[in-house]
């Protein structure tokens, strides 16, 4: 029988293979950690090939992503439907194996990782996920929600700051299922670490409440098995500093930056391979040792018991049984979109000025208790941002069935765990903070994009208009960061019926992240018929016409659509023929059909774009023969309305801009 050594040279040997094959990649990682998952894969991770997305399954995250070939070449050894072919065909051109790994490219890989420490944050998001919903749905007999989250990483992860924001939530939270191995081997891409990274790692997460158990040999299976059962039994977050080599193996690159983020050579992969004991050729694996990985039937195994258990558990607890399901395959409850369209209605009706971020907690208030799996949670600014709706229960350290996160100021952790929270599945998170402080959680929204996850980024304070607090918190590029980013739906409302529509886009966006960009100040609901607000779902509609055939339009967003109304009504009223478009949502809007967009914006007709936010995104729109009136330099600290005036946002100087179009 092929010892533990043995199998974890398959990884080796797979990982230094497809790294030379690719001539790019990252060898050092994988063989510096084979011995590591060769336990934790073999004897103590729950999880079925067979069955990828099953529920209860253990969540295992790479942070330290660019070692994706231990990632790949685990899902192949232990019987996921990755192809040797896959392998050979590492980091090329629309290959399944990516440079880093990517949620949704191969079965097993949970999340995307790569920028370093949002894996952690990630599965910090995922374990919390595990806790509310087993507090929600377990009972007596019937644990349907019982599994753990496993990350490996690295120093860099530790030494980005997102690893104390998301670690300092888990054990403040008890997460005592999620266990992470530190891969200790004292080596970034510059080198010895010594020389720029000398906490206390232990001390530090010990600090934050967790579990540390030092000095584990990381190429020690039996240490390593014991280690983790100690982690398990214990009720915090748990970190398993384990000491072990970088490129393990290798005569003459092992514990050296050499062997971090290059292919290793011939010459020395031969070397390697005579070093550990390993005759075969590139990509060539032993029936028995191949044999020894493969998970697919005690996975099975472990699934089909589960399933037998949920059986019992939907005789016995039908209703949860029934919710369980539902939130899982991300079905929203009946009624809640028709309840949604009818708040936009009566809001159309009464016709109350209230600020965007009241609106949209008015919102909450109406689907926070019909929609259970909804998370939500703002950066310590829950009454600015108004995110926490009227009955909403806390979660807590003790108490975790519950529907609402004070996330501290963590605005990059909190995000990114929302991403984790959305990939885990059975909940439906959002975030809120300052529009302006969206860049500290940039990369976060970013991943969420790319990956295509439902995560919903409700950002206030959205403009020049907040006013006193000045340039720091005034958001100016934002809109435009957002708007760049493939796959996000950003949505700035100008009113409280525009701020259902926008809740509901979001909502229904099962695949894909939205962002809601809130005012501060109160905003006029606009006269608007039955059709007019069955449109706001397009994007674009349009809200105002003259008597006539329009000869110009003026597109905008947000607070400035009721400046645009004031300016086109006195232009028309004097004459002339002007017409509005509110466009909450530009992307909703290029989604439609041209013959829909080209009725809303007719090409012969020239157009002003007003917002108050960088102008860039808007020239597409605007054309040769438009103007834009954007910002372009950073605010001023005064009252809102003046500070609006002096960036030309008032009627009278968006109706002289609109009469100088051609």
């Amino acid at each position: 029988m092929p010892t533990r050594r043995e199998r974890a040279n398959a990884i080796r040997a797979l990982a230094m293979d497809a790294v030379e094959r690719a001539n790019s990649g990252h060898p050092g990682a994988p063989m510096g950690m084979a011995d590591i998952a060769e336990v934790l894969w073999r004897e103590h991770l729950r999880h079925d090939p067979g069955a990828p997305d099953w529920a209860d399954r253990d969540r295992f995250v790479l942070s330290n992503g660019h070692g994706s070939m231990l990632l790949y070449a685990l899902l192949h050894l232990t019987g996921y439907k990755v192809s040797l072919d896959d392998l050979k065909n590492f980091r090329q051109l629309h290959a399944p194996t990516a440079g880093h790994p990517e949620y949704g490219e191969l079965p097993g890989i949970e999340t995307t990782t790569g920028p370093l420490g949002q894996g952690f944050a990630n599965a910090v998001g995922m374990a919390l996920a595990e806790k509310i919903l087993a507090a929600r749905f377990n009972r007596p007999g019937f644990k349907v929600v019982d599994h753990h989250t496993w990350v490996f990483l690295g120093d860099g992860c530790l030494m980005e700051g997102i690893s104390h924001e998301a670690a300092s939530l888990a054990g403040t939270h008890k997460l005592g299922k999620l266990i992470c191995f530190y891969d200790d081997n004292g080596i970034s891409i510059d080198g010895k670490i010594e020389g720029w990274f000398t906490d206390d790692t232990p001390a530090r997460f010990e600090a934050y409440g967790w579990q540390v158990i030092r000095d584990v040999d990381g190429h020690d299976g039996e240490a390593l098995s014991k280690a983790i059962a100690k982690a398990r039994a214990d009720g915090r977050p748990s970190m398993l500093c384990c000491r072990t080599e970088i490129g393990f193996g290798s005569p003459n690159k092992a514990g050296t930056a050499a062997a971090h983020g290059a292919a290793l050579g011939a010459e020395e992969i031969a070397l390697t391979r005579k070093q550990l004991d390993w005759p075969h050729g590139p990509f060539e694996i032993p029936d028995e040792i191949r044999n020894e990985w493969d998970c697919r039937r005690q996975g099975g195994q472990r699934r089909a018991e589960w399933l037998g258990k949920f059986d019992g558990y939907r005789q016995a607890h039908p209703e949860l049984a029934a919710e369980f399901e539902r939130t899982f395959k991300g079905k929203l409850p009946a009624g809640l979109n028709q309840a949604l369209l009818d708040f936009a209605a009566s809001s159309q009706r009464d016709r109350v000025a209230i600020a965007s971020r009241q609106a949209s907690k008015a919102v909450l208030d109406l689907i926070g208790p019909q929609l259970p799996e909804l998370l939500g949670g703002s950066a310590d600014l829950t009454g600015s941002n108004g995110t926490r709706w009227n009955g909403a229960s806390t979660v807590t350290p003790d108490q975790a069935d519950a529907q609402y996160m004070y996330w501290g100021v963590r605005e990059f952790g909190m995000t990114a765990a929302c991403n984790g929270i959305a990939l885990h599945g059975g909940l439906i998170p959002f975030g809120g903070t300052f529009l302006t402080f969206l860049d500290y959680a940039r990369n976060a929204v970013r991943l969420s994009a790319l990956m295509g996850v439902q995560n919903i980024l409700v950002y206030t304070h959205d403009s020049l208009a907040l006013g006193e607090d000045g340039p720091t918190h005034q958001p100016v590029e934002q809109l435009g960061s957002l708007r760049m980013t493939p796959n996000l739906q950003t949505w700035r409302p100008c009113d409280q019926v525009e701020t259902a529509f926008a809740w509901h886009a979001a909502l229904n966006r099962g695949q894909a992240p939205t962002a809601l960009i809130l005012s501060r100040q109160k905003l006029a609901c606009p006269e608007r018929s039955a059709d007019q607000v069955a449109a706001i779902a397009r994007g674009g509609y349009v809200l105002l016409d003259p008597a006539g055939t329009p000869d110009r339009i003026i597109v905008a967003t947000g607070s400035e659509v009721g400046i645009a109304v004031d300016a086109a009504k006195a232009l028309n009223a004097a004459g002339g023929a002007v017409r509005v478009v509110s466009m909450p949502c530009l992307e909703a809007f290029e989604e439609q059909d041209a013959a829909y967009r080209d009725a809303v914006l007719p090409k012969s007709l020239p157009r002003l774009v007003v917002e108050a936010g960088h102008p860039a995104c808007w020239w597409r729109l605007a054309g040769s023969n438009g103007k834009v009136l954007g910002v372009e330099r950073f605010g001023l600290s005064g009252p809102g309305d003046d500070v609006m005036a002096e960036y030309g946002f008032t009627a009278d100087n968006v109706a002289e801009l609109a009469r100088g179009l051609v």
